[in-house]
């Protein structure tokens, strides 16, 4: 049985009284400073491109770190866990999902929660740049998906030297978080991811005319109505259902075939209780489900520490389980 019992987390900074207050103060006000990324662009195989940034190349141990809807490297949580990794002797890779660096991509589609196939990319293109004894994957919210569609659809397939991986605050059933965005007491986290990704969508229907009928903006009342007008065509899925199925990493994480935690807060706002895979975890050798009480979405605050507990523990379970 994979399931831990017991997290842990101590708990949030008594000020953070809720899962939003622990979701939101973070997302605003955290800033992770000293250091700076070294940029590379990578050019994928359809001419697309991503943009990388590194910290530390030296070591023979690289972290590559997957960020979450509409962020990119510079998001606290990534820049916390590049530089607590990079403090403990770790290189680190974080990438930024296709129009999420700062430049709109070339191609049509944009990125979305089930493309694992840039994520591959990314990492054979780091593994060509250096033979690294130890390569760890860690994924924030979409980032987290990502990584576990990754693993699970690769099984033993991926890489020889990729040991370890941690997922946090993972949606890993879109349909279910898509009908929580949905309720008003979530209308900050709908609000602002919509307004980000409507600009994207305005962006890429002036670059490709004909291909997007903007007008139909207006029937969106619902998540799940942006899903079945705009994510799923944009992003070559059938409709909504096929995308929910198809990007959803909970449909392909008995694959699972190396160590992974499952870090997800019970009050996080935008995870349902279907994205912590417990069945699963109790009966997969491999995946590890952590689960505190609080916590909120990608938050895990602690009391006058510079890291979260989040990348905290990660930097825990990844180097117990170093070669």
């Amino acid at each position: 049985m994979q399931v831990i019992r017991h997290s842990s987390y101590p708990g949030a900074p008594r000020y953070l009284i809720n899962g939003h207050m622990q979701t939101i103060v973070p997302s605003l006000f955290r800033k992770i400073g000293g250091f700076a990324y070294e940029r590379e662009r990578l050019t994928l195989s359809d001419g697309d491109f991503v943009d990388l940034d590194w910290l530390d190349r030296k070591s023979e141990r690289l972290v590559v770190i997957t960020h979450g809807l509409e962020g990119d490297s510079n998001r606290h949580y990534v820049r916390g866990t590049a530089k607590l990794f990079a403090r403990n002797g770790w290189a680190v890779l974080a990438w930024n999902c296709r129009s999420c660096s700062g430049e709109m991509n070339r191609a049509f589609r944009l990125y979305n929660h089930g493309e694992i196939g840039d994520l591959d990319e990314v990492i054979r293109h780091a593994l060509r740049t250096r033979p690294y004894r130890e390569v760890a994957l860690i994924g924030f919210s979409m980032g987290g998906n990502i990584t576990l569609k990754y693993l699970g659809v690769h099984g033993i397939g991926v890489p020889d030297v990729i040991r370890s991986a941690v997922a946090v605050s993972s949606p890993t059933d879109l349909e279910s978080s898509a009908r929580l965005l949905d309720l008003p007491s979530n209308r900050f986290y709908r609000d602002r991811f919509m307004k980000k990704l409507v600009l994207k969508i305005q962006r890429k229907s002036d670059l490709f005319p004909g291909r997007l009928d903007m007008t139909r903006l207006r029937e969106v009342r619902f998540w799940r109505d942006f899903d079945e007008l705009f994510s799923a065509p944009v992003n070559g899925y059938r409709d909504a259902d096929d995308f929910y199925t198809q990007a959803s990493a909970v449909n392909f994480m008995p694959g699972i075939a190396i160590p992974t935690l499952v870090l997800n807060a019970q009050n996080d706002p935008i995870l349902s209780p279907e994205c912590s895979p417990r069945q699963l975890a109790e009966s997969h050798p491999l995946i590890y489900l952590e689960t505190p009480r609080t916590g909120g979405h990608v938050g895990f605050a602690l009391r006058n520490d510079e890291f979260s507990w989040a990348e905290r523990r990660a930097l825990e379970f990844i180097g117990g389980l170093a070669a």
